[in-house]
């Protein structure tokens, strides 16, 4: 079953962050796993301190002030009963988080988003877009819009996007382990997005195109069929013991099927999956891993192969 052992929250003392940390502390207790509240600036505010951009340590009064504001909006969240970690660096927020994931190592890093602001407008600046890039642990992403105090088990329904591509494989096993473990439902969705009009008029027998669009209705139906059953074959090698399996089929960009499922089923969570490490670019579904986490109204977790 996923565990999740170490768990890394960069914040900027914004109350977006604050909202993610509540999910980071939820999840940390959720887990019996080791909270690191992490704070970022290019240069601490202190004469004579110079700015450390290899992300050093060095005991400071102005290093400690920042320590004691972590560890301020921490104990506001719940964590000082967790074990739990305050810090903070110096140097490009993007490279010290990435930095500091990987030297934990992090099984989870929780982010806040600024949802439906825009893109470029994630927590932090770019910050988010970027550590995103570089990580390879799994990326939780809290918009405004989530719950401000989850209650575990915290992820109840969750919408799982599904394509052929083995992140997206991996995230499908998150999905379904974090199911377990509340109980819960998982929606596992597949989005075709098929060239034809979605909605075609019936074809007239008087038309001279009757052939051609009753052959593409076939085609399209055809096409539909077989990855129902490819989903389905996929989804019976998953045991169904402790969660409830829903598969859907949507004939949709990906972006909206899985917006719109999450939407309707009130999710707690949506979990993709990203590939690689070329960026954001490459996620699974392109672009519509960025218009998710730009409109989801509920926490994104973003998987790596």
């Amino acid at each position: 079953m996923l565990q999740f052992r170490n768990v890394l929250c960069p914040i900027d003392f914004s109350a977006i962050s604050a909202g993610a940390l509540t999910y980071a502390v939820t999840l940390a207790r959720w887990y019996d796993a080791h909270l690191e509240v992490l704070h970022v600036a290019p240069a601490l505010d202190e004469p004579g301190v110079p700015p450390d951009a290899g992300g050093g340590e060095q005991a400071s009064p102005a290093r400690d002030r920042v320590i004691a504001a972590v560890q301020r909006v921490a104990g506001a969240a719940g964590a000082p009963d967790l074990r739990f970690t305050a810090l903070a660096l110096t140097g490009r927020a993007d490279e010290m988080i990435a930095s500091r994931a990987r030297a934990l190592p992090a099984d989870l890093l929780v982010m806040g988003t600024h949802g439906r602001s825009g893109f470029n407008r994630l927590l932090l600046g770019s910050v988010t877009e970027k550590v995103l890039r570089q990580v390879t642990c799994p990326v939780l992403t809290v918009p405004p819009a989530a719950p401000d105090r989850p209650a575990p088990p915290t992820f109840k329904v969750i919408v799982c996007a599904l394509d052929s591509s083995p992140s997206a494989v991996k995230a499908l096993h998150y999905a379904l382990d974090l199911g377990r473990q509340a109980g819960g439902r998982v929606i596992v969705v597949h989005a075709l997005e098929y060239t034809d009009p979605e909605e075609m008029p019936e074809p007239s027998p008087f038309d001279p195109c009757h052939e051609v669009m009753a052959d593409s209705r076939r085609r399209r139906q055809s096409w539909i069929d077989r990855a129902r059953q490819r989903l389905q074959a996929q989804l019976a090698e998953e045991p169904t013991t402790w969660c409830e399996i829903e598969p859907i089929v949507a004939i949709d960009r990906a972006y909206k099927a899985i917006l719109r499922h999450a939407g309707d089923a009130k999710a707690d969570l949506i979990v993709m999956g990203a590939q690689g490490a070329g960026g954001l670019e490459l996620m699974v579904y392109g672009s519509n891993t960025q218009h998710v986490l730009r409109a989801a109204a509920c926490p994104v977790l973003t998987v790596r192969a």
